[in-house]
């Protein structure tokens, strides 16, 4: 499924990606102060935008990007590339499966435990070792141009807590326990605000389910339809 012909979705996604490469370049050169409360806070700022890279390409595996498949599968791979080197066709086959088998054995997101280990799971899911490899080659080249604490600071650590807030407001709170629905999954109570600054409308979780080929930016819409 593929997005009607609009050019909202492409414009959005451009918007979350234009957004995370302006600030990275930004804080790249940011002279660092521990003492300034602001650099704390531009960290969960950039850990936002890196949440919103995937999100995109989330939507970009449900063909809401753009209705031209070339293009959305494109911006899908841009976006996780610039999130941690991910092959875009393997992260879609593997959300597709999460879908079509949520909440059972063959759930390449579901594991029967508590977060942590289930976190650890998700993350070797996903996460391969050449990825790992080459992050840390960029990581030592840029560190030629860039001081290494800026690195740490935001390009490291937003990304990490990234993989945290999606685990936690897109998985976790949703599929942990038994449910009793169709789609094995929970809401979150309706809160627009809280749902955007959490997980980008993912918190309305059944929703997701509900509608697929809703993008994020209109899953507010359906939580209010649904209430």
């Amino acid at each position: 499924m593929y997005a009607e012909r609009s050019n909202t979705g492409l414009i959005i996604a451009l918007i979350v990606i234009s957004a995370w490469l302006f600030c990275i370049i930004f804080l790249m050169g940011l002279e660092i102060n521990f003492q300034n409360p602001l650099h704390y806070f531009l960290i969960l700022v950039q850990m936002h935008l890196y949440t919103g890279l995937f999100i995109t390409a989330h939507d970009a595996m449900h063909g809401t990007v753009s209705s031209n498949k070339k293009l959305n599968n494109a911006v899908g791979q841009l976006c996780t590339m610039l999130y941690a080197f991910f092959p875009f066709r393997n992260l879609n086959s593997k959300h597709h499966e999460h879908h079509k088998h949520v909440h059972t054995a063959r759930d390449p997101d579901f594991y029967e435990g508590s977060f942590l280990p289930w976190y650890f799971k998700f993350i070797r899911e996903y996460l391969s070792l050449w990825q790992v490899l080459l992050m840390a080659l960029i990581f030592n080249l840029l560190k030629i141009w860039i001081d290494e604490i800026n690195l740490l600071l935001f390009w490291v650590l937003p990304s990490l807590l990234s993989t945290v807030q999606l685990f936690y407001f897109g998985t976790w709170l949703p599929h942990h326990g038994e449910h009793d629905n169709r789609h094995q999954s929970r809401s979150q109570g309706k809160n627009h605000l809280l749902a955007f600054l959490s997980c980008y409308f993912f918190g309305y979780h059944y929703e997701h389910h509900d509608s697929p080929g809703t993008p994020w930016w209109k899953l507010w819409k359906m939580k209010q339809a649904g209430n």
